[in-house]
Parts: structure tokens; C-alpha cells; sequence
């Protein structure tokens, strides 16, 4: 399984193409033939971006929610909707397609942060708008049950 960490600042070319950083083009080339996968994030101004094969865990998972619950449709379309294959070129290009591009309000600059089996790609006015929040937010002491045991 692949695991991508870290934040990196990124461009995007006129024609909607950035570059994967080189540190992890040949972990994502070795696992998934340099096919990526894109989707809307549906809590976050950004995209998510997994590896082909963690996007067929993703993608089964949501596949097995029942389709007759109206919230798990709403999910089922809008994740599996807006999902666009993306191939890794030679120079480690990917190209976003315009109405995910458009979504996430990416333009020239921006931020590409490791989640572990994905990649967030938000556009950089967009981090740091978000950013200053998310530290405030952390930082209040406010720990869900999910997060108490964790020790860091």
C-alpha cells in the first residue's frame, strides 16, 4: 500500500496539467500503472486523488451502500459522478479535467497535501483561507471519541 504524506506547492498549466512530485511518481507507476483517479471532496473545497487501485477499494465500498437510501445515493453520485481517470505522462503530468478544475476553483497555484491513500489538491487561496480555521479547530480541545485514544 502506498503512503503519501507531506504538503507541496505545485503549478498548474494553462491547460489544466500539473505535476506529480517526482518522489512519488514511481511508487504510483509501480502500483497502479500511472493511472490516478479524481473526485470531488464533500466536505472541503478540493479534490481527492487516489492511486487506480485504492480508488477500486473506494469505489466498491460505495458501490455496496444501499442504493435505496436516498444519503447514500446522494454520495454514490456525487463520489462516483464526478470520478475521472487521469493518466501519469512520461513527465509525470496528470490533466484535471475543466469541471473538477472548476470545482476546487484551481488555477496557477496549488497545494497538494499527502492523506495517507490519497492526495487533497486544493487551489492555494483556498488552503490558505482554510488553514488558519483547521489549526483554530484542532487546537480547541474539542476531541471526538474517534481521535481520544490517539497519542501522538
Amino acid at each position: 500500500m502506498l503512503f503519501f504524506r507531506g504538503i507541496n506547492s505545485i503549478n498548474m498549466d494553462a491547460k489544466g496539467r500539473l505535476a506529480i512530485p517526482k518522489r512519488y511518481r514511481e511508487s504510483i507507476a509501480d502500483a497502479s500503472e500511472n493511472q490516478l483517479v479524481a473526485t470531488i471532496d464533500l466536505h472541503s473545497p478540493c479534490l481527492l486523488i487516489y492511486t487506480m487501485d485504492e480508488w477500486e477499494v473506494i469505489e466498491r465500498k460505495l458501490m455496496s451502500l444501499p442504493n435505496m437510501d436516498p444519503q447514500a445515493r446522494l454520495v454514490q453520485r456525487l463520489l462516483l459522478g464526478h470520478a475521472s481517470e487521469m493518466e501519469m505522462d512520461g513527465q509525470g503530468r496528470v490533466l484535471l479535467p475543466s469541471l473538477l478544475r472548476e470545482h476546487a476553483k484551481l488555477e496557477k497555484e496549488a497545494i497538494l497535501l499527502g492523506q495517507g491513500n490519497k492526495f487533497e489538491l486544493w487551489s492555494q487561496e483556498a488552503w490558505d483561507a482554510s488553514r488558519p480555521e483547521m489549526l483554530d479547530s484542532a487546537s480547541v480541545g474539542n476531541v471526538s471519541e474517534s481521535l481520544s485514544s490517539l497519542s501522538l
